[in-house]
This record gives structure tokens, sequence and C-alpha cells, in this order.
């Protein structure tokens, strides 16, 4: 292993194993990429699960209006090919012939003559797809490759991991809404018991009393309903000090 190629894995792990947000970790890495591999272009896409689609997350060349919205199926051009086959492509010259090969007016890329493309993955399971771009011909070493293959198999490591703290964050987040929801339906039944014993009304008038005062005063039916309970137990404390 060259010294360069030590260099390059030692800043890699140094950039994935930082504490920097998904952006600004796939800016430094398009930074490296570009540095390591002496291209003219780099893009990355990950993998967007809901839509079953690679979409464009970060670019050397500014690609503002692109970025988060140029999408690709998988299997769609070059790159999707990539993502469907797990496998690297590799073209030195003339990439826009191959068959695959599907352009996009947004991306200056699509006019450069060489491409590779490389796979992001981890534990076999797609995360998307980096590529890189020489104006001119260019036979890609397999050092490039090979450095390339080492910064996607990293990436995906990363974002896999990331990707999965924030499904657990988004499932904590609901679980504790569920719990705040049944609360609120528990304080509303046992305000809608007080105001049915109080005033002698039906359970569907309590509601519509609850929900018409929560508007008028611009207060949530909890804090309402609250409101309702505590009244009720220092009425029934002050009434047991009286007997």
């Amino acid at each position: 292993m060259s010294e360069t190629q030590v260099s390059l894995f030692h800043r890699v792990s140094s950039i994935v194993s930082s504490n920097l947000s998904m952006d600004e970790m796939l800016g430094e890495v398009v930074g490296l990429t570009v540095q390591a591999t002496d291209c003219d272009a780099c893009l990355v896409y990950l993998i967007d699960h809901s839509s079953d689609e690679i979409v464009l997350r970060a670019s050397q060349v500014p690609h503002a209006s692109a970025l988060g919205n140029l999408r690709l199926k998988i299997g769609e051009g070059v790159t999707g090919w990539v993502a469907e086959h797990k496998s690297v492509v590799a073209l030195a010259a003339n990439a826009a012939a191959d068959s695959r090969f599907k352009r996009f007016q947004t991306l200056v890329e699509d006019t450069y003559q060489a491409f590779l493309s490389v796979p992001i993955v981890s534990g076999g399971e797609l995360i998307g797809v980096i590529n890189v771009h020489h104006r001119d011909v260019h036979d890609h070493s397999s050092e490039e490759i090979g450095a390339l293959i080492f910064i996607g198999e990293q990436l995906g490591v990363t974002i896999s991991k990331s990707l999965l703290e924030e499904e657990n964050a988004r499932l904590l987040e609901e679980t504790q809404e569920m719990k705040r929801e049944l609360e609120t339906r528990k304080l509303m039944e046992r305000a809608k018991g007080i105001l049915q014993q109080n005033h002698g009304i039906t359970e569907e008038e309590a509601y519509l009393r609850l929900r018409n005062q929560s508007r008028r005063l611009r207060r949530p039916v909890r804090e309402l309903a609250e409101a309702i309970i505590l009244a009720e137990e220092l009425h029934r404390q002050n009434k047991q000090l009286v007997e």
C-alpha cells in the first residue's frame, strides 16, 4: 500500500467518524474524492427507500436546483445500473455512447468523456452511488478505482448507521406521541365525566362544551381537561375539610 493510499484511508476514516452533519460529511467526501482521483467532477447519490429511487445529494460542481431533486430509478442510466447491480462501471472515453447512459440537461458532467461509478453499499444493502467524471479521455487505474471503492464502503457504513439512528429517533418520537395521545384521551374522558355529573348533561354535550371552551379561550383541550379535574379534586378536598 502506497503512502498516498494510507493518507487517503486515514482522511476518509477521519471524515466519516466525525460529528459532521450528513450534508457536511458528503461535501467533505466529495472534496477528498476529487483530490484522490484528480477528477473534474464528483457526484454522490443516495437511495430514497420510500420511492426506490436514487437522489443527487452532493456534487463538486454547483447544482443547487438539482440537489435533492434530480432522481433516477434503480436501473436507469449508468448510475442506476450500478445501483441495481452493485457493480463498478469505468468508462475511459465517450461515456455518453454507452448503451446504459442517460443524459440530463442540468448536469454538465454528462458532456465529459470519462466516467467512473461505484456503488455505496453497507452489509450488502444499497446506500447510494458515487460518480467521478473527467472532461478528457482518462484510463482509470486500479489504484484509483480501489480508492473510490474504499471511500464508498466507508461512506456506506457511516450513512447506514446515521439512517438507523434517524429511524430509531423517529420511532421513539412516534411512541412518545402515542403515549401523549393516550394520556390526553384519558384526561378527556375523566373531564367529560365530571361535567356530566356536575351539570346533568350527556357525554356529547360535555365534549362540545370542552371543545367550544378550548376554541374560545384558545387553549388546548388537554389543559382545560386538567383544569376541570384539578378543580374537582380541590372541591372534594375542601368538602372533606368542612365535614
